[in-house]
């Protein structure tokens, strides 16, 4: 099968595209040719590289066409940020692509309602921010477009994306360093809140492996969405708790309001802080797992630590205290982490 990626450098893109190959796909990776992928293996050398500037093609309406220009199976959308970049798209491919996947997020959610979310259900109140909105709104329309008899579309909504090359959302919910510093030499850790809410994190192979099976199983995924997280939820001062450990020692945790913490962090730490922490979500994985055979292999922290470790042997993260393998994980070639199970806890978020 002939598969274009739209992305294909970034987080999900960078396991994704190795995967498709190794599947014996046709792989074509559109790109700005500014960034390389995080990972750097044989198959790479099999896809054909396409530069482009989506944003400046897609105001004068050229991007559309260079995507059906190259006559593809299948299309993967991992950089879609508009509903009016979409309806383009969609526009542009009805009739002429056999299957369009756009990677969404679990930020198409607003506050949390009853746990775990899940799909088409009232789990979750509207979503809020110009980024949840917009792929909401994105997602509904190409949830239409196939009911309607038209382009064969699915969405999948990845949580916060992890692994090695970048920073993880932290315990806190944002991407301060300064978290694992406190974290690793043992110092209080304000958190703002109650310490009960909830993030959901998920591997970027994971969801590699969810957009794999997608593009196999278009029948199934054709008109649906799905929401892409590992099999659990992490609350705040259990992943500090669990973090503290890596470094030797018990977390430290001291609980403040939230105007306290804005006045010890920056705007943008805060607001990201808030935005996911009053969101506290926690999704369901059941119907990607049936109708997909999704399977995630991480965990939350185990995807974390691979992030945390990969930073600081990288000197890109600096911490008070050796980073310690969990004892009863597993280490293996490329810095993966798995326990003794494998990660099969499926069913539930």
């Amino acid at each position: 099968m002939k598969v274009t990626v739209i992305g294909g450098s970034g987080h999900i893109g960078s396991f994704l595209i190795p995967r498709l190959v190794r599947a014996g796909h046709e792989v074509t990776n559109i790109s700005r040719g500014t960034s390389r992928p995080y990972t750097d293996t044989p198959e790479w050398q099999q896809v054909r590289q396409v530069t482009a500037d989506r944003e400046a093609e897609d105001r004068d309406g050229r991007f559309a066409e260079r995507v059906s220009a190259l006559k593809p199976d299948a299309v993967v959308d991992l950089v879609c940020f508009t509903l009016e970049s979409a309806a383009s798209l969609v526009h542009r491919l009805r009739g002429e692509v056999g299957h369009l996947l756009l990677c969404g997020s679990i930020l198409r959610y607003g506050q949390s309602l009853k746990l775990p979310i899940r799909e088409g259900s009232d789990s979750a109140a509207e979503p809020f921010g110009e980024y949840g909105v917009q792929k909401h709104r994105i997602a509904v329309m190409l949830q239409e477009e196939t009911a309607g008899g038209g382009l064969a579309t699915t969405s999948l909504h990845p949580g916060h994306i992890v692994g090695p090359g970048w920073h993880p959302i932290g315990p806190l919910g944002n991407l301060d360093p300064a978290v694992w510093q406190t974290i690793s030499a043992g110092q209080p850790l304000r958190i703002p809140g109650s310490g009960a809410e909830l993030m959901h994190h998920v591997h970027a192979d994971d969801v590699a492996q969810a957009f794999e099976k997608a593009i196999a199983q278009r029948e199934a995924a054709a008109g649906e969405d799905f929401n892409i997280v590992a099999p659990t939820a992490l609350t705040v001062r259990g992943y500090a708790d669990i973090a503290a450990a890596w470094f030797g020692h018990a977390a430290v945790l001291e609980t403040v309001t939230w105007d306290r913490f804005r006045e010890n962090t920056s705007r943008e730490y805060a607001e990201s802080s808030w935005g996911h922490l009053y969101r506290s979500h926690c999704f369901s994985i059941e119907k990607a797992t049936s109708l997909l055979g999704y399977a995630p292999r991480y965990e939350p922290e185990q995807a974390v630590f691979e992030s945390i470790q990969w930073l600081v042997e990288q000197k890109r993260l600096h911490v008070a205290r050796p980073l310690g393998v969990p004892a009863g994980w597993t280490q293996r070639a490329g810095h993966k982490i798995s326990t003794p199970n494998g990660c099969q806890s499926r069913k539930h978020a």
